[in-house]
């Protein structure tokens, strides 16, 4: 397993980078996949492929040639991410990759009612359908990293979300756990599909008063009617099926689609996962918008 090489797609971003550096950490040879090379982080020991976007099948196996093992982050939202996904997986299987690690979502089904949710369970339906090809599903929950993210100058979090719960999970963790599966000699994650969230589930009301607490301001939780949310999201100018994946993300946690508490992250990674409160003691920089205001 030491000497086997692992692609690793979305290496610029939050998840994909810190998965690299923990290969990497660890002797692993890495190789770092993403649309514009130059956007990718400097990684001890790991090699930078050539340009690859997902739809793009040629240039995807030619980035992916040699290297054993492929996590999949999920591409951007898209009308065509589903087409995306299975070109990718195409040229992963074309290339001679034998195991595919994807970042999947929790819930993920096919009416599932947070729409983007579905586009995960078609593309875990795809790898599936691929003889000999293992796989490990990993099916996040909401990021923490979203909860200040979603909070309005004004401080106020919007949202049909009544008082549903969602076991948000922190990068950091999501990060540890598909380490651990990637490292795995005995491959004993073949297979598997495991929710990764935190270990709480909170109401965005909740989630207010910790954000209350760590911005020394009032924030606030707005229920929002189905109507009200798509009206107060008009002024983005967003297409309706992005607009419709923001919203019914909300519903989503209204029925309790993202309530259940795994207990993957302290099985598999080895601790427990990291609570609200203390992401936002860690991540000042995600609220610095809302302090002083």
């Amino acid at each position: 397993m030491s000497d086997d090489v692992v692609a690793v797609t979305g290496a610029s971003g939050r998840i994909g980078r810190r998965v690299a550096d923990r290969l990497g950490a660890a002797g692993v040879p890495v190789r770092l996949l993403g649309r514009d090379p130059a956007r990718l982080p400097e990684v001890p020991g790991a090699v930078k492929a050539p340009p690859a976007a997902y739809g793009d099948g040629e240039a995807m196996r030619a980035a992916l040639d040699g290297a054993d093992t492929l996590f999949l982050v999920s591409a951007h939202e898209s009308p065509d991410r589903v087409a995306e996904h299975r070109t990718a997986v195409d040229a992963a299987v074309a290339a001679g990759v034998g195991r595919i690690v994807y970042l999947s979502f929790q819930g993920a089904g096919p009416d599932a009612t947070f729409t983007f949710a579905r586009d995960h369970w078609h593309t875990e339906q795809y790898v599936r359908a691929h003889e000999g090809l293992a796989f490990t599903f990993l099916r996040d929950n909401w990021y923490l990293a979203g909860i200040p993210a979603m909070t309005g100058p004004d401080g106020v979090i919007r949202g049909p979300a009544g008082n549903g719960r969602v076991a948000a999970v922190a990068h950091e963790d999501i990060a540890d756990v598909a380490a651990v599966v990637l490292l795995a000699r005995d491959r004993r994650h073949d297979g598997a599909a495991y929710d990764v969230t935190g270990g709480e589930a909170f109401t965005l009301a909740e989630a207010a008063e910790e954000m209350s607490r760590a911005t020394g301001r009032t924030i606030r939780y707005l229920p929002e009617t189905r109507e009200e949310a798509y009206a107060s999201r008009a002024g983005y100018g967003a297409e309706r099926w992005r607009l419709d994946g923001w919203v019914s993300s909300y519903e989503a946690v209204a029925r309790g689609e993202l309530a259940a508490v795994s207990d993957t992250v302290e099985r598999v990674a080895g601790h427990e996962p990291m609570t609200l409160r203390a992401y936002l003691s860690a991540h000042p920089r995600d609220y610095a918008h809302l302090v002083g205001r």
